[in-house]
């Protein structure tokens, strides 16, 4: 009878841990080369380009502020650094650039056109291969008449808390995508509750969101990436979910497989992979940490990694680059790096 129970006991652990759970094996390195004397700071995105090319944005904490009118000006704070497909060191802009405060993604487009999210800045700003600026999105609230636009960055009268004005007007933003049209979408995402949808061009369509944890509703709208359908996914921090949604906004699925999401990217490819990042919390390196590889549907099919100090530990994930399925790049906020993953 003991050894009945013994082996009921056994054969019930095994069923509550599914196979699809089980580690996956992989190899991690820091195989970006700075220059000397040169670091990075809290990483905030990182992002490919079909040749290889990787864009790191993070925060330098220094930015600078002027006199100017009435208001003091900010800029600097954040940095874009380019590297060559062996990592190193091709070039870095903003130091100087009016929009680059507290960095929060960076993203490249299937044109190799550089997008960076600046948190504090309020603006999404495009650059082409060359980075030379094409189009910007948001403006800082410096550079906004107050009076003429009092509800700036927060809910208009009668609408949701933290839906945001029907605008470019972001507070927080925290990540950009596209459709296969070019459609961009924009994760309004800490100061507001929303995603924002524009033409390729940059003109407003729609947003949908607000601060709540309902259905289409965001505790932090933390991260966002579309699949091959136009579907949207949104890393709904806070809420321990990623919501999806169809191209025009309408609720379709909610999945809590992956923890506490913070960044996720979903590879290309006729079978796509929705990776989602359980980072840890910043006042406790041991808690979580893991990466979730999943089917679209939300299935777990793998996890690796855990929160820590060391290679292959994580500490403050931000961002995840898949351009393909089994090599990735993980921005790090709390360990100042980017790791190249290589699954196994």
């Amino acid at each position: 009878m003991k050894r009945l129970a013994t082996l009921l006991l056994a054969a019930a652990a095994c069923l509550a841990v599914p196979a699809a759970a089980q580690e996956i094996n992989y190899t991690a390195a820091e195989t970006l080369q700075l220059p000397r004397d040169t670091f990075f700071g809290a990483v905030a995105g990182v992002a490919t380009n079909s040749k290889g090319h990787v864009f790191v944005y993070s925060r330098t904490g220094t930015p600078v502020a002027t006199l100017g009118g009435a208001r003091p000006f900010v800029r600097g704070g954040s940095v874009l650094t380019e590297f060559d497909g062996n990592g190193k060191y091709v070039r870095s802009v903003g130091k100087n650039l009016y929009g680059a405060l507290a960095a929060a993604a960076v993203r490249v487009d299937r044109n190799d056109n550089v997008w960076i999210v600046d948190a504090y800045s309020g603006m999404v700003i495009k650059f082409d291969p060359q980075l030379r600026i094409l189009l910007m999105l948001g403006r800082k609230p410096e550079s906004v008449e107050v009076p003429a636009q009092p509800n700036m960055g927060r809910a208009p009268a009668g609408a949701p808390p933290a839906s945001g004005m029907q605008a470019d007007l972001f507070e927080g933003p925290t990540d950009v995508a596209w459709d296969n049209d070019g459609n961009i979408f924009v994760a309004d995402g800490t100061g507001n509750a929303r995603v924002a949808k524009f033409t390729r061009d940059g003109v407003f369509v729609k947003s949908w969101g607000s601060r709540g944890s309902a259905e289409g509703q965001f505790k932090a709208a933390q991260s966002i990436a579309l699949d091959a359908a136009g579907n949207v996914y949104v890393a709904d921090r806070g809420n321990n979910r990623i919501q999806v949604f169809d191209n025009n906004g309408a609720f379709k699925s909610s999945i809590t497989t992956a923890g506490n999401p913070q960044a996720i990217c979903i590879s290309p490819g006729a079978h796509q992979y929705l990776f989602a990042s359980n980072s840890n919390p910043a006042n406790d390196i041991d808690a979580g940490g893991e990466i979730y590889r999943l089917e679209l549907n939300g299935t777990v099919t793998g996890r690796f990694g855990r929160a820590g100090l060391p290679i292959r530990e994580f500490n403050g994930v931000n961002a995840i680059d898949c351009r393909t399925a089994n090599q990735l790049y993980v921005a790090e906020m709390g360990n100042w790096r980017v790791q190249k993953v290589t699954l196994h």
